[in-house]
């Protein structure tokens, strides 16, 4: 079974005008490091590493742009030659006015929102004119725990920073809180990895040394303990699944195709009054001719478990159909209103969205 873990997303909340930085200073300082000489870099693997990063950079820097908006700012991946960039939903969600410059710097250029689908926390803003230049996208399906990677994007307002880290684990199920005008999401397969991930990196591209860009850094994971981003932990949403929403979005603004099940309920979740503790979801709404209404679930039934695994809040049970297949059958547990408990075979439907 996948992990899960809590998670939060890195759009930075507003632009950063200045970075206080701390450094040393006075005479002995200066005299030794004007001292110092530097050592010519020896041939090798080491030399070898660093040339290659160099040229992962230089191929793939000015493919990612910088992201604001009047609601915070974001990174972006030039998807395309037709000025189509691909970012995170949760980076535009409620803006009115969207800007994209270039790693290479120049005057923001005015962007339009072609649709999101905040499922996936992906969407697609297109300009016209600029320098841009498309990046290649790479199959995230292939990628193997240990790979090194650089995620590049524009954290804190730091426009083309690039941090590198590796792999670290694979198939994740991540769900990001919602917030503002954005809902939340729910990514699986999402790519765990240890390069630095921090509020702008949003929507920028996780690259491999081979100038493929495989994610979309998403999220960083939240450490309870200090109330802060645990330091190493960062998600990406894979390239497989890009490169099934966005030409979606490039088309119509929507997606019909997201490969994601749907149990055809509308929900809410149920906190108990005494405990505040999530308890369960309840079925606010059937679609019509759907699974659910099929299978006997009705408005005012509880939604207790699917497949086995327990659905106390709406994150849960979108974290299990993340990982569930459109016309798969799932076995639901529900409780009826007068507390009688049962389980149902669903057929899952698909689940829409954008626009």
């Amino acid at each position: 079974m996948e992990r899960k873990a809590k998670v939060k997303a890195c759009a930075a909340a507003a632009a950063v005008g200045a970075l206080a930085l701390t450094g040393c200073s006075g005479d002995e300082g200066a005299q030794t490091t004007a001292a110092r000489t530097s050592a010519p870099v020896s041939p090798g693997p080491a030399a070898d590493l660093q040339q290659q990063y160099e040229k992962v950079v230089d191929a793939v820097l000015p493919s990612v742009v910088k992201i604001q908006t009047d609601k915070g700012e974001g990174s972006g991946v030039v998807y395309d030659g037709q000025g189509n960039i691909v970012t995170n939903a949760h980076v535009v969600a409620g803006a009115d006015k969207i800007q994209v410059t270039a790693a290479s710097g120049g005057s923001p250029l005015d962007a339009d929102l072609v649709g999101a689908f905040a499922a996936d926390d992906l969407a697609v803003v297109k300009v016209s004119g600029g320098p841009l230049r498309p990046a290649s996208w790479g199959e995230s399906g292939e990628a193997e725990v240990g790979q090194i990677v650089l995620a590049m994007g524009n954290p804190l307002g730091l426009a083309g920073s690039v941090t590198n880290g590796i792999v670290s684990a694979l198939h994740r199920t991540v769900s990001t809180k919602g917030e503002g005008a954005f809902q939340g999401s729910t990514i699986a397969d999402a790519i765990q990895t240890s390069a630095a991930i921090n509020p702008g990196n949003s929507g920028g591209a996780l690259v491999t040394l081979s100038g493929q860009v495989i994610g979309v850094p998403t999220a960083a994971a939240s450490d309870p303990s200090i109330g802060a981003a645990a330091a190493g932990i960062g998600f990406a949403t894979p390239s497989d699944t890009v490169k099934r929403i966005v030409p979606q979005l490039i088309r119509s603004g929507k997606v019909s195709d997201s490969g994601r099940a749907a149990l055809g309920v509308t929900v809410r979740t149920i906190v108990d009054p005494q405990s505040g503790q999530r308890s369960a979801v309840a079925v606010v709404e059937v679609e019509l001719g759907g699974g659910a209404a099929k299978a006997g679930v009705e408005p005012g039934d509880l939604v207790l478990s699917v497949n086995g695994t327990a659905t106390p809040d709406q994150t849960a049970l979108s974290s299990v159909l993340a990982n569930l297949r459109p016309g798969g059958i799932a076995s639901v547990e529900i409780q009826k209103p007068d507390g009688t408990k049962k389980k149902v075979q669903v057929t899952l439907g698909e689940l829409p969205g954008g626009g």
